[in-house]
């Protein structure tokens, strides 16, 4: 699908964006072997967290509700019973890294799969401490889905993070549910810890002392009424759309403002943001808040270390703000960008390109210097919904009509993505 986006004069009103994918898919998660019933509100719409709707459907949970609100009725430790057949991640990593956890612990054996970008992105994060747990596991080529999941008895291990990832963190903390004793996990930096809130919220017993996480196993878990605040990556490129846009004023309420994902707010107003959280508050063991956003003149910044850690999903539309400031954009320590959806450095530098934005594509990263114009082009997703919004964005301060290739891919994390973004443009 091709998306035609015209120059936005202004950015202003008043949204409120779709619940929160990593939240989303750890509730759903969680829920299926809790005990009894989860009520699920402002459940993602995006189509990777219904992977994971799907797949906890598939291991015999019954899941109700349509929409943004769901009701799982989980099972408890021992209750998912073995697929019909193969599960299907579709284009989520999430789904597949962290459900592996679960499923490496059941009495029988699963092959879980995706589409054609997930079976080239490799796994072998989670089947290193799988492996170390007691899991057996095969892979295409040792490393690539389809996963064929021989299920069994678990070991608690330590474990240390060879390079920060919730995913992989989270897959062996699922693990470690279903183990005897302790398994720990340690992070090289910190990475967001929606899993540990989630799971003390659900009743089990979690320990963090600086960056080492412990779970206690063989938890007794119990269904909650929950709800998702909104996703602070989605806020990402209406936020950015709004720095860059003479005249904008933007409120978006209600989003998750975990600290673990607010280094993104604390990032811009450091480069000179106008952004303002009139109200906080806790819910679900998750700071939840309203963001109000104006027009800012931004200096610019360096992207490093933790920082890039915590703002990895971000950098695509980050990189597009980083040419509009005076000093420009430097991301560094950025790998794990090669292996998402797409090899988003290499997309991201191409798009870039395209609207005659000059920009350096570094191993591990990239360098965009300031003061630049987007100038109208053909752009491409790639099929990546992150390439899809942030190009959407980069188009609305172009010097005429954009058109993105591969539009229909923003439907995997935000299917209401372009309504919206049509909504506040003036």
């Amino acid at each position: 699908m091709q998306k035609r986006i015209s120059p936005a004069s202004r950015i202003t009103g008043e949204i409120v964006l779709p619940g929160d994918k990593s939240i989303s898919h750890r509730y759903a998660m969680i829920a299926a072997v809790a005990e009894g019933e989860t009520h699920i509100r402002n459940y993602s719409t995006g189509a990777d967290c219904h992977s994971t709707l799907g797949c906890v459907r598939a291991l015999g949970i019954e899941v109700t509700g349509a929409g943004t609100e769901f009701v799982i009725h989980g099972k408890g430790l021992d209750g998912l019973r073995q697929p019909a057949a193969d599960l299907n991640a579709g284009n989520s990593g999430s789904t597949i890294r962290m459900l592996s956890g679960m499923l490496a612990a059941q009495p029988f054996t699963t092959r879980i799969f995706g589409d054609a970008s997930l079976s080239g992105r490799p796994m072998q994060r989670i089947l290193t401490p799988l492996g170390q747990m007691g899991a057996h596991i095969t892979a295409r080529d040792g490393k690539f889905p389809p996963l064929e999941i021989q299920g069994g008895p678990l070991k608690a291990i330590d474990y240390t993070l060879p390079v920060p990832s919730a995913q992989v963190k989270t897959c062996v903390l699922f693990a470690g549910l279903f183990a005897e004793g302790e398994t720990s996990v340690t992070e090289p930096v910190r990475s967001r810890d929606h899993t540990e809130l989630a799971l003390r919220e659900f009743g089990a017993e979690i320990t963090v002392v600086r960056n080492r996480i412990t779970l206690a196993g063989r938890p007794k878990l119990t269904g909650r009424e929950l709800v998702v605040p909104s996703d602070l990556s989605s806020a990402a490129f209406f936020i950015v759309a709004a720095l860059l846009t003479p005249g904008s004023r933007l409120s978006i309420g209600g989003v998750g403002l975990n600290p673990t994902r607010a280094a993104l707010l604390d990032f811009l107003i450091g480069m000179g943001a106008r952004i303002r959280v009139p109200n906080l508050e806790s819910s679900n063991g998750e700071l939840v808040g309203d963001l109000v956003v104006e027009h800012s003149a931004l200096r610019g910044g360096v992207m490093e270390g933790a920082l890039t850690a915590a703002l990895i999903d971000e950098i695509p539309v980050l990189a597009v703000l980083g040419a509009a400031t005076e000093e420009g954009l430097i991301v560094k320590d950025a790998s794990e960008l090669r292996i998402k959806e797409t090899d988003r450095i290499r997309t991201v530098i191409d798009n870039l390109r395209r609207m005659g934005v000059t920009a350096e594509e570094l191993p591990d990263g990239m360098v965009i210097p300031g003061r630049q114009r987007f100038h109208a082009a053909q752009l491409d997703s790639c099929g990546d919904h992150r390439i899809a919004m942030a190009f959407a964005v980069a188009a609305l301060g172009g010097d005429g009509d954009s058109v993105i290739d591969g539009a229909e891919a923003a439907s995997v994390s935000f299917p209401e993505f372009w309504a919206t973004l049509a909504g506040i443009c003036g």
